[in-house]
């Protein structure tokens, strides 16, 4: 009898389940896009002043990504401790405030070498061989952009506490707000309108970087006077150190930092690769990659909502709850991704058209490659929606080592040399790139799917992580 009200309660759970992390979900997936966005306006933009210019863009944020994405990764680890601190006692005020506390301080640690490096990024592009006038402006570029890499993960560490007490909305209505001041500033200061000097590329960099910081303290205002949060004190007493959270949150986050490294620097060398061979190859893969990065945002999303759902039920130790809500997540992304899949085949010349105007002169080069690349993205939205929502469930379960390995593996030995030896021992030069890019893709997804699989099966979803 017992069991047989059990089966019938398992429809309803899983629809619960379906709708609590689609209710996570949507604000987180529409803050990521408002984030990716901050970056894809500049790129418009700076199309608008010519490919060379697109191109400098490319390789700038290419770099500026593949540094502040390993910041992110790091700063990633506040989200399952919160999460589980929150299901084991609901109300918990004093271990929250501690691990956001030490969130904002590994923030702080992380920024000074990623400033170090984006400092230098003239002479680090230079190193690798890139054109010496689109390094020297893509250097200029990153000097004005760098500052908003603090105020940035500061950020995603608020909006991660307001995302494991389930109220993400504020997070979202602020990035949403950021969008068009961004996108007006940086008009301005490019092309020197209402009165501002015109400062090109830097311009944008200045842009990003003043909204970036007045993100941070708008979030910072929210937690401080909404009532739902100052009884946390976040910022209270911020200089006390709590070195075993710290510590902790470097055991948990790093891993996570160097996975979504391996995955970002990827498609860095890959832009690095098509630097060398030939301006229009470079612009073009930029666009496309771009676009790809626009359809990645609800995966991310939802990925990050897996990882709370999870966590939330890791920490109650609660299995059945676990599993549900990492399946729920999956299932949902794969929906979604197949739907994206359709779209990218469907219109890439539309799609690749909003960048660069076909009737210029010199452009159309750039768009038929651009619409090439968008057919093989096309064919790895799949495994690349798979591979960031199994990572963000397993997360939930501070299972962040056999991760990394799996994406330093199925990344750098398995993508990267298939797709160099594709491109210059073959004909298919930039495409072969992209296949190669697809080709990791897959291996990681791939991995990462069993790996959950594998803890479920040994009934592994409620203890720490071996």
């Amino acid at each position: 009898m017992l069991e047989a009200v059990a089966q019938d309660q398992r429809p309803r759970l899983w629809r619960q389940e379906v709708v609590a992390t689609l209710k996570l979900g949507w604000p987180l997936i529409l803050g990521n896009f408002a984030q990716n966005m901050l970056t894809l306006a500049d790129l418009i933009l700076l199309g608008w002043i010519g490919s060379r210019a697109l191109g400098a863009g490319a390789l700038a944020t290419n770099l500026y990504f593949a540094t502040f994405i390993f910041g992110i990764g790091v700063t990633a680890a506040v989200s399952p401790l919160l999460a589980e601190e929150l299901g084991r006692k609901r109300h918990s005020v004093r271990e929250v405030r501690r691990t956001v506390r030490q969130g904002l301080w590994v923030s702080v640690s992380i920024t000074l070498p990623i400033w170090l490096i984006l400092w230098n990024g003239e002479a680090l592009l230079l190193a690798i061989g890139q054109e010496p006038e689109l390094a020297r402006d893509a250097g200029h570029y990153l000097r004005a952009l760098q500052w908003s890499v603090l105020p940035g993960l500061g950020f995603l560490v608020l909006r991660q506490f307001l995302a494991a007490r389930e109220r993400p909305g504020w997070a979202l209505a602020i990035q949403l707000a950021a969008l068009p001041l961004n996108v007006g500033l940086a008009w301005a200061l490019m092309f020197g309108h209402g009165g501002l000097p015109a400062l090109g590329m830097v311009g944008a960099g200045v842009a990003t970087s003043v909204v970036s910081t007045l993100v941070f303290a708008a979030a910072a205002a929210v937690v401080t006077i909404d009532r739902r949060f100052r009884r946390y004190y976040l910022f209270g007493r911020f200089w006390r150190a709590d070195w075993p959270r710290f510590r902790k949150l470097w055991r948990i986050g790093l891993p996570i930092g160097c996975a979504l490294a391996f995955e970002v620097t990827i498609f860095t060398g890959a832009t690095f690769v098509m630097g060398q061979l030939g301006a229009n190859e470079l612009a073009a893969h930029a666009i496309a990659l771009q676009i790809a990065a626009a359809s990645f945002m609800v995966p991310l999303g939802l990925g990050q909502a897996a990882t709370v759902r999870v966590g939330l039920f890791y920490g109650a130790g609660e299995p059945a709850g676990v599993s549900r809500a990492g399946w729920a997540a999956f299932g949902l992304t794969m929906a979604y991704m197949s739907t994206t899949a359709i779209i990218l085949m469907a219109f890439p010349h539309a799609l690749v058209g909003v960048f660069l105007p076909a009737e210029q002169a010199g452009n159309q080069a750039v768009l038929s490659l651009a619409a090439t690349y968008l057919l093989f993205a096309a064919m790895f939205q799949l495994f690349d929606g798979a591979q960031v929502v199994a990572a963000g469930m397993l997360r939930g379960l501070q299972d962040t080592r056999s991760p990394m390995i799996i994406a330093g593996v199925g990344y750098w030995l398995v993508g990267a040399p298939l797709g160099v030896a594709l491109a210059f021992l073959t004909p298919l030069r930039g495409s072969g790139i992209w296949i190669g890019l697809a080709a990791g893709l897959a291996a990681v997804a791939i991995a990462l799917v069993i790996r959950w699989a594998q803890r479920e099966r040994l009934g592994l979803l409620n203890l720490p992580s071996g």
